[in-house]
């Protein structure tokens, strides 16, 4: 069975999606989730689901030994970034290599880099008038949305469009392609 780690720092609406979709998986389970933020409604998920939650702080996490010991402390595999905002620091890049997948609201390469999520990137789209959008599945390096993509699946940008509109048709291309993804990823790691 191959543990997972979810990292997040918001509501966790993608974190919920991939909770249900590896609750009687084989092979994969939603083991850790980790967050950032002690408000974060991704907590409550966690609580609500019995799986137990890592809150972790900035110091430690960039400067000390980037909680590497407590992930592997839980045997953690895979893991998997929804919605969470801070860069990954090396040391946890070189524990896990080819181990960590994120996914991007935008085509990456266009629309990636700090301070690009949620509402920026959709603002950034309308204001560019972009024909298209989408979703960026890839593997996390030590830059900011800069590792190899995996996947990516696209919208059409209308007229008429608003940061809101387009959040939410970015939401349900994450919430129907990534639990898939990770799985597909997850299980190539296996074999290896």
């Amino acid at each position: 069975m191959q543990p997972l780690a979810i990292f997040a720092s918001g509501a966790g609406s993608n974190t919920a999606r991939i909770i249900e979709y590896f609750r009687h998986h084989p092979r994969i389970h939603v083991a850790l989730i980790v967050c950032n933020k002690p408000d974060a409604g991704v907590l409550a998920i966690a609580a609500k689901e019995g799986i137990p939650a890592l809150l972790i702080e900035k110091e430690r996490f960039f400067r000390g030994d980037s909680y590497v010991e407590e992930l592997q402390k839980k045997e953690i595999g895979f893991i998997v970034l929804a919605g969470f905002l801070w860069k990954i620091p090396e040391a946890l890049v070189r524990a896990y290599p080819g181990k960590i997948v994120n996914i991007h609201p935008a085509l990456l390469p266009k629309f990636g880099g700090k301070g690009m999520y949620g509402r920026f990137v959709h603002e950034a789209v309308i204001a560019a008038a972009e024909k298209e959008t989408g979703i960026t599945i890839h593997y996390v390096d030590e830059q900011y949305d800069h590792g190899r993509p995996i996947f990516q699946a696209k919208v059409i940008v209308e007229t008429g469009d608003t940061p809101e509109t387009l959040a939410k048709k970015v939401h349900l291309l994450e919430y129907e392609h990534f639990p898939r993804i990770i799985e597909e990823v997850a299980d190539l790691q296996n074999h290896r």
